[in-house]
């Protein structure tokens, strides 16, 4: 079968827990691995996730190693969700309107 591994780069503002991983993570950017496998068969590519890795600092007393541990992509949401509830917004983000309200019918 055909695979493909994505990437990306998701950013915290304050230090956060994933229980996967179990210890607390400093705020900063982390680069997320998806890989993937191509169901065959149908008439349009569609992709399966296979499995969600994170690059991390390793544990005391090898924190300038870096580590890549298998995470679930629901519970990095959640992380990412509640990050951003404790954020403050950025200078000038009340002056963007809210895109949800202007799709609300009244």
């Amino acid at each position: 079968m055909a695979t493909r591994t994505r990437r990306k780069t998701v950013v915290f503002e304050s230090p956060f827990l994933l229980k996967d991983i179990g210890r607390t993570l400093p705020a900063g950017g982390y680069e997320v691995m998806t890989d993937e496998e191509l169901i065959e068969g149908l008439s349009f590519p569609v992709y399966r996730r296979m499995s969600t890795m994170m690059m991390v600092p390793a544990a005391a007393p090898r924190t300038s190693s870096t580590e890549m541990l298998t995470i679930d992509p629901r519970e990095l949401q959640l992380a990412l969700d509640r990050d951003a509830a404790m954020s403050p917004p950025a200078p000038g983000a009340e002056l963007v309107p809210d895109r949800k309200a202007a799709l609300d019918f009244p």
